[in-house]
């Protein structure tokens, strides 16, 4: 394990989160260096079992989900379970969970429960629904998210297809970015006051605020002054357009962007039309600049629009597949895939941590963990006793 540079060092989470969204918070804070405890059941964490694998409970997403980060077991249905978190807990600056609240006072560990053993705790719920609303309880998913926050329909809107979830688990990593966030303004609030708090981060109210916050549209206003909807993200042809032999980007956005097209095309006239002439102009008739742009597009290769926008200065880029990101040359240059020799599962790649600090630097410092790789050691440092430790190990349920 190579030390801890980032920005986070010095901060530790206990984190009793799985699948997704929680450990993709946990993620980004370990990548900056935090101290970040794993606790999993003896079946460990769902992801574990998701494919592609070298072996069994090593799962792609898992590891990379996973990275920098201790793992250990303990059974919190189980006395000695709880006790140890609560153990734990007294170490920590922060506690994150993605049950329901209820099942976390069921298990003995409320806020009230953790709070009593460390005052100064950030105790932070990242789960489907706020507790205040009547769907508070209810079970969450990506897909189940993603469809209540209109995602789906928005798809449909766009292209005119049936409505489609994102090809990504879009809700929980946007949510665990949120999540990650709370946790920093709740570890300053808590340093500054010496007084930790509950932190609730909902993932329906998240993903609304993500929509609302392009879509409100004319409701913005009392009285409406319109119907909800960007229109420029909902026109048909926002989207990749056709060339004669493939698909680029781009995106022909202000007054210079247009001017220096319609020279490019040698359509100087258009400059006149009422349509096209303003930016205004242009969002009261999206939908029609855009089916232009497309119907010039179809006439000639990728190549020639990509060096023709280029040399304009237009924003412009190739059409990916996920495949194409593999060998992107500034990708490479910048190792956004990083090379790492994994100790059960051999040679792996993992995407980067974001972004460069230059007196801090971040790093993956430590593989994704096998199930409870780091139980012993993390209950050491916690002060419980070996004989404390091996009841942990081999519970005995009430």
């Amino acid at each position: 394990m190579k030390p801890s540079t980032g920005p986070l060092d010095g901060i530790r989470i206990l984190d009793l989160s799985s699948v997704v969204m929680g450990p993709y918070a946990t993620q980004i804070l370990g990548d900056l260096g935090a101290d970040v405890i794993k606790l999993e059941p003896p079946s460990g964490d769902t992801m574990r079992a998701v494919g592609p694998m070298r072996n069994p409970g090593m799962g792609a997403l898992y590891l990379h989900l996973n990275r920098n980060k201790r793992s250990i077991v303990l059974d919190l249905k189980t006395p000695q379970g709880r006790q140890a978190c609560l153990e734990l807990a007294k170490t920590v600056d922060v506690l994150l969970y993605n049950i329901r609240p209820q099942s976390m006072a069921r298990l003995g560990l409320s806020y009230a429960d953790v709070s009593r053993v460390n005052p100064k705790l950030v105790y932070v719920g990242a789960y489907g629904f706020g507790n205040s609303g009547p769907y508070s309880g209810k079970p969450a998913y990506d897909d189940l998210i993603q469809g209540m926050t209109a995602i789906p329909s928005l798809y449909q809107q766009n292209s005119g297809d049936v409505p489609r979830y994102a090809p990504l688990t879009l809700a929980d990593r946007a949510v665990g970015m949120q999540a990650a966030i709370a946790i920093l303004a709740g570890v300053i609030q808590a340093r500054a006051s010496g007084q930790g708090q509950e932190i609730e981060v909902p993932m329906f109210e998240a993903m609304a605020q993500l929509v609302l916050g392009d879509h409100l549209g004319g409701e913005t206003f009392s009285p409406p002054a319109g119907p909800t909807g960007y229109a420029r993200l909902l026109v048909p042809y926002r989207r990749p357009y056709a060339t004669s032999n493939g698909y680029v980007s781009v995106l022909i956005y202000n007054d210079k962007h247009w001017t220096r097209f319609f020279k490019i095309i040698e359509r100087p006239d258009m400059l006149a039309d009422a349509r096209f002439n303003t930016h205004g102009a242009r969002a009261q008739h999206i939908d029609e600049a855009y089916s232009f742009v497309s119907e010039v597009l179809a006439g000639n290769t990728s190549e020639y629009w990509l060096q023709a926008f280029s040399n304009a200065d237009i924003p412009a880029a190739p059409l990916y597949s996920v495949d194409d990101l593999l060998t992107d040359p500034h990708l490479q240059q910048v190792g956004m895939l990083q090379n790492l020799q994994h100790p059960s599962e051999g040679a792996i790649r993992s995407p980067a941590p974001v972004g460069t600090y230059s007196k801090t630097p971040i790093s993956i410092r430590r593989n994704a963990p096998q199930l409870g790789e780091h139980t012993q050691e993390v209950l050491h440092e916690a002060g419980l006793t070996e004989a404390e430790i091996q009841d942990c190990l081999h519970p005995v349920h009430p």
